[in-house]
């Protein structure tokens, strides 16, 4: 080859090389089905989205589908309801009842408790990961309550217990390498779990400036992972939906009480603290108990477990104690010995109030080759997003409490 038939090669080589800089090829066929990422952003509170703090997570909204808002279910705290929205029961009914636990069989459940976070006999329903492997789709989890147990014997295909120290960077690249895979290998469901803005919510309160840098570090994760997607040009072949459990409510200093003030610890045991109370008197104990707690109080109300209020759909499980008591918002109640982590004027937030209460909404946002664009639906049930899921990956739900019918306008063909 002489000089100049090299350098005009050379010269093609070049030009073909920066006309796509960043170009990645898809490495998915335009008849395999798209992958499902379901994206938890815990404690990330509906009006959040109002604060210009989100610009990727509004624009998502804007241009996708996204709903008013999304009620929690009862009681409104992380497990319970990570749960209901993958297996579409409500707490009442697959039998997370609360983040803490007692079961005679069973003993202590706790999320910071690991054997128990494994144990399978606590996880009740079917997860979607559990209906996505029953129709042989391979499935991926980044942390997921009940991602840890193998429920009905069957845990994701990839699962990893949970590490709060894993940085959300290091949390978007697992998900982009698994999505990058090999139709062969590449899940058709993975999940992806963000805890900052919940923790930053708690530590400083929900209208603190820790919450407004949180949503911002998460929403440029996101964004990093959408500009990802598109450059290896999977954009079109994920279908994503974003949600958080809860919202978050300001507490200050002067309404976190005692639980001992609220009854005397010889009279009942404490099954579960801080907005969702659960006592369970001691033997013989029961009518002096039920008269301390029965009925309203400064801060609180008290119910029979079976004469709770019928919209929370809860009272009938086992594993809920028979004195079940509800703080009013921005109220709660701990231990004696942990009022010290509120000093005088303090403010931080909490969760677990009337999933009713405009401060729990949570988020539902959702994007992709199967939804619609721009879209907004009126307020939907966080049970409703699991047959949702389920219809997305084709494969048949399980017995469930939700409604696709409250969700089916966000798909471009329902």
């Amino acid at each position: 080859m002489n000089a100049f038939r090299f350098l005009s090669c050379l010269a093609a080589v070049l030009l073909a090389a920066c006309a796509t800089p960043s170009a990645i090829p898809s490495r998915t066929a335009p008849d395999e089905p798209p992958s499902l990422l379901l994206v938890s952003i815990d404690g990330f509170r509906a009006d959040y989205l109002g604060r210009d703090r989100t610009p990727q997570l509004a624009r998502l909204a804007r241009e996708g589908v996204h709903a008013r808002w999304m009620v929690p279910s009862y009681p409104s705290l992380t497990f319970p309801n990570h749960y209901s929205i993958v297996t579409g029961l409500r707490p009442d009914r697959h039998g997370i009842v609360h983040n803490l636990m007692s079961d005679p069989a069973l003993g202590r459940f706790g999320t910071s408790r690991p054997q128990a976070v494994s144990d399978a006999r606590w996880w009740g329903g079917e997860p979607i990961w559990v209906t996505a492997a029953k129709a042989g789709l391979p499935t991926a989890t980044l942390f997921w309550p009940g991602s840890e147990a193998a429920i009905g014997g069957v845990r994701p295909s990839r699962w990893t217990p949970y590490d709060a120290d894993l940085p959300p960077e290091a949390r978007v690249d697992t998900v982009l390498r698994w999505l990058s895979e090999p139709a062969a290998t590449r899940p058709r469901l993975a999940t992806l779990y963000f805890g900052e803005v919940d923790s930053a919510g708690h530590h400083f309160g929900p209208e603190s400036a820790q919450v407004d840098n949180a949503l911002s570090r998460t929403d440029q994760q996101i964004g990093r992972m959408l500009r990802e997607l598109n450059r290896r040009g999977l954009r079109d072949r994920v279908n994503l939906v974003i949600v958080s459990d809860h919202g978050m409510a300001q507490v200050r200093r002067e309404r976190v009480l005692a639980i001992e003030s609220l009854v005397d610890p010889a009279d009942a045991l404490v099954i579960h603290y801080g907005e969702v109370l659960g006592f369970l008197p001691i033997p013989g104990r029961e009518a002096s108990v039920q008269a301390r707690l029965l009925g309203r109080h400064r801060g609180y109300e008290c119910w029979k477990k079976d004469e709770l209020p019928a919209r929370w759909h809860y009272g009938s499980h086992p594993r809920i104690p028979p004195i079940v008591c509800q703080m009013e918002v921005g109220w709660m109640a701990i231990p004696r010995e942990r009022i010290d982590e509120y000093p005088p004027g303090a403010t931080r937030g909490a969760h677990g109030f009337d999933p009713q209460s405009p401060q729990m909404r949570a988020i539902f946002i959702a994007d992709g080759p199967a939804f619609a664009d721009g879209v907004e639906l009126p307020p939907i049930d966080n049970v409703d997003v699991y047959p949702l899921l389920a219809r997305l990956l084709g494969v048949p739900p399980a017995d469930n409490d939700g409604d696709i019918a409250h969700v089916e306008p966000a798909l471009r063909e329902p």
